[in-house]
């Protein structure tokens, strides 16, 4: 491992399981003292066309993975939907290790429904998820990396986001996924303009989705059985490309990982770091309308 990340401080939302937890992993092998977060310290209820159902994954699960492979972590339970706990969470990262370098905005919502019967609760709690909370946490971080000199945030989008192939499949038709796909898009543009502000105070905001899909505890009931996914592990790698170098050297990106990684050549490794894993070529069935990719 290069411990790229020594002595730096990151906080990944909604790390108690799935993407979160793998992209927490990474970034603690590289050297980063790990924020766990999640709404609580047991598995949390989540709410889904009128049902709820607690998930499995813990904030303790995820610091034990973390030690048990030498990194460091720690946990901080914070409902991102309450605005006290989300308007704090920074603050409390900061007072437990003096500094925030690496802000990951991960933690999501999705309840699928075609706009006809999508409730307004629904879309108000997807906006608040994938535009409100990355605007809340980047403002709070913001202060810290300019006061250090750097910083770099991470918002994780969708290749959703991305416009629907023509003609439109069976799934574009019937998945429900407009609204989530519609908040992934601006969180894209959010990521682009960001970058542009912040570029001069050496603080890099990249953006960065699956290929594909992650079969994770929370998406799984979305993805269909019979749709392409993706190893999470690259998902990550890409994560912690988008987490070292200066701002002027790689920002304003929205990265695909399983496009990103083959497209620059780049050695994918196992969560702990230990491995380097086979490189994987994007799927033909992707999405022909994710963009080139520069470094």
């Amino acid at each position: 491992m290069s411990q790229l990340l020594a002595g730096r401080t990151a906080l990944v939302t909604g790390s108690s399981r799935g993407i979160g937890r793998a992209i927490a992993q990474r970034l603690a092998a590289e050297g980063a003292t790990v924020a766990v977060t999640a709404r609580a310290y047991t598995p949390s209820p989540s709410l889904r066309a009128g049902v709820s159902a607690a998930l499995p994954g813990t904030i303790e699960e995820t610091i034990a993975l973390i030690n048990a492979a030498g990194g460091e972590a720690f946990g901080v339970a914070a409902d991102l939907e309450d605005p006290a706990a989300r308007d704090g969470l920074v603050d409390a990262v900061v007072q437990r290790t003096g500094r925030i370098d690496i802000v990951v905005n991960n933690a999501g919502y999705a309840d699928y429904s075609v706009v006809d019967d999508m409730s307004l609760e629904t879309f108000d709690r997807t906006v608040e998820h994938y535009l409100r909370t990355p605007f809340v946490l980047t403002k709070a971080a913001v202060p810290h990396m300019r006061r250090q000199g750097a910083g770099w945030i991470v918002n994780i989008g969708s290749v959703t986001g991305v416009p629907p192939v023509r003609p439109y499949r069976d799934y574009n038709k019937t998945a429900g996924d407009v609204i989530y796909a519609s908040c992934k898009a601006a969180l894209h543009r959010f990521t682009q303009g960001v970058a542009a502000e912040l570029l001069d105070a050496n603080i890099a905001v990249n953006c960065v989705g699956p290929s594909t899909a992650v079969r994770t505890p929370g998406a799984a009931s979305l993805i269909p059985e019979n749709f392409p996914t993706e190893p999470v592990e690259y998902l990550a790698e890409t994560v912690l490309a988008m987490c070292h170098l200066p701002a002027e050297q790689r920002t304003g990106l929205v990265a695909f990982s399983l496009h990103y990684p083959w497209s620059q050549r780049m050695p994918v490794h196992s969560l702990d770091g230990e491995q380097v894993l086979a490189p994987l070529e994007p799927p033909a069935n992707a999405n022909p309308n994710i963009g080139a990719i520069s470094p």
